[in-house]
């Protein structure tokens, strides 16, 4: 056996004297981490070997050795038992020697017209893609939930918040359907990103192309991409597609973030909005009264650890020259930990939605008390041939009057409010109550109740 051929002989070292130190190997190892594109790499090799037979490099019995050895390797793997060894540098040639012992001669020229660039950049698009298409179900999943809540509380008011100051009354449905809007454009945002991730590098080779009479459509075609990347130095070096990815994916940790942050206030004795199960929360090791939410504070730091990847990646590319180089390793294991932490956020938060408790009384209250209904009384006024400038100060100096008799404006008698406005009359406390303030906005992305259950069904339209 020669040198070139020993299990512990890197694929190039018939150029350098002397061989690679041990921390040199354990620094620039990448199987700890991108073990998991091994199936990818797997799918990516029986492509290519498919039109390596179309052109005539391989024979149909090399062929079948390689589809025989790589389908043997690829169920070592999923069981576990495959064993990877540092030695071999990283999967490619940790794969690529196993399939040279099962299969011999076959499993050496496989790979033919490729480079361990193009093919690395095969497997993350791969990998990528596959990523993309679970969280898409998982977002789906967390929309359904929402939807679901926001049709049973379409008619639950609650106040509406701006500076966290009471505003105006809207309905708990249409504040769910508000993050459901979130979603939907995470969802978007991913489908259109996949587009630019499903590109084909392979046969781009090392930087330049093949001169090996390839096919890189059929390999396309096999794999599944809607193209080819159509310049080589830019196939093997692009990593523009996982950075697009992360900052979706930023977003989407921000989105839940904000949902999260909202369910720990709303959570808090001073809002008690809602309350969460048990398992989604834990208690305090000193203070038995104590009811943590764990979970949505976690999910609201998680974010921050997204919003590193995306920086990571964005510095990682900004001086690199063209075309490939070895600072593109550490592109993956921010990627593999975003893909990991947008999945189990997802899923965990499908989870929470259906069990979140709603306190609707309370929620009610604190629409009373915050003076929801005062834009609709300034409305009234300005229906009522009132300037709105003077609308508004009629309506301000009636709050303050209200706050200092600790009641709510529709508490007023129609003497007091007649005080600030003689174009009040008796039917001023049809718009003063929460009920009239809601139903008046009946109309597209309003948050009257009708409009709420439209705006559900409409979704549950587009998903299917």
């Amino acid at each position: 056996m020669s040198q070139s051929d020993t299990p512990t002989s890197a694929a190039w070292s018939g150029r350098f004297s002397e061989p690679v130190s041990e921390r040199v190997k354990r620094y620039t190892a990448s199987i700890p981490f991108d073990w998991r594109l091994a199936p990818f790499d797997i799918q990516g090799s029986l492509a290519h070997a498919a039109m390596l037979r179309e052109v005539g490099v391989l024979t149909d019995q090399d062929l079948a050795d390689i589809r025989r050895g790589l389908g043997e390797i690829l169920a070592d793997f999923e069981a576990g038992r495959f064993t990877w060894n540092l030695d071999d540098e990283d999967i490619h040639f940790n794969i690529e020697r196993a399939l040279t012992r099962k299969v011999g001669d076959a499993g050496k020229r496989l790979h033919t017209g490729r480079s361990r660039n193009d093919q690395v950049a095969t497997d993350v698009r791969l990998w990528l893609r596959h990523a993309i298409d679970r969280l898409q179900e998982l977002i789906r999943a967390a929309r359904i939930a929402l939807l679901n809540q926001a049709e049973a509380h379409a008619d639950t008011v609650m106040p509406g918040f701006t500076h966290l100051q009471a505003a105006q009354p809207v309905t708990f449905g249409h504040h769910l359907m508000a993050w459901q809007e979130m979603l939907t454009r995470d969802a978007e945002r991913l489908a259109d990103c996949r587009k630019r991730v499903n590109r084909l590098p392979l046969g781009a080779a090392a930087l330049a192309g093949t001169s090996y009479p390839i096919d890189r459509e059929f390999v396309a075609r096999e794999l599944g991409f809607d193209g080819v990347c159509e310049n080589s130095l830019d196939a093997v070096s692009d990593r523009d597609f996982a950075i697009e990815f992360l900052a979706a994916g930023a977003l989407i940790m921000t989105h839940l973030s904000r949902m999260s942050e909202e369910l720990v206030i709303w959570m808090t004795p001073r809002f008690g909005f809602i309350d969460l199960p048990d398992r989604f929360c834990t208690g305090s090791s000193i203070m038995p009264q104590k009811k943590n939410p764990d979970v949505p504070e976690l999910m609201r730091g998680k974010t921050g650890r997204m919003n590193g990847h995306l920086i990571a990646l964005l510095t990682l590319m900004k001086g690199q020259p063209l075309a490939y180089n070895k600072d593109n390793q550490e592109d993956k294991e921010p990627l593999f930990d975003a893909v990991d932490t947008l999945a189990d956020s997802l899923a965990i938060f499908a989870e929470m939605v259906p069990g979140i408790v709603v306190r609707a009384e309370r929620m009610r209250q604190a629409a009373v008390e915050g003076f929801a209904t005062a834009t609709d009384l300034a409305d009234y006024l300005v229906k009522k041939g009132l300037p709105f400038r003077e609308a508004h100060e009629a309506v301000a100096r009636a709050v303050r009057a209200a706050e200092q008799q600790g009641c709510d404006l529709a508490d007023l008698p129609l003497d007091a409010l007649r005080a600030f406005s003689d174009l009040i009359t008796e039917d001023v406390y049809a718009v003063l109550t929460l009920e009239g303030s809601i139903q008046a906005r009946n109309h597209i992305g309003g948050t009257a109740p009708a409009q709420v259950r439209a705006a559900v069904a409409r979704v549950r339209a587009r998903l299917g």
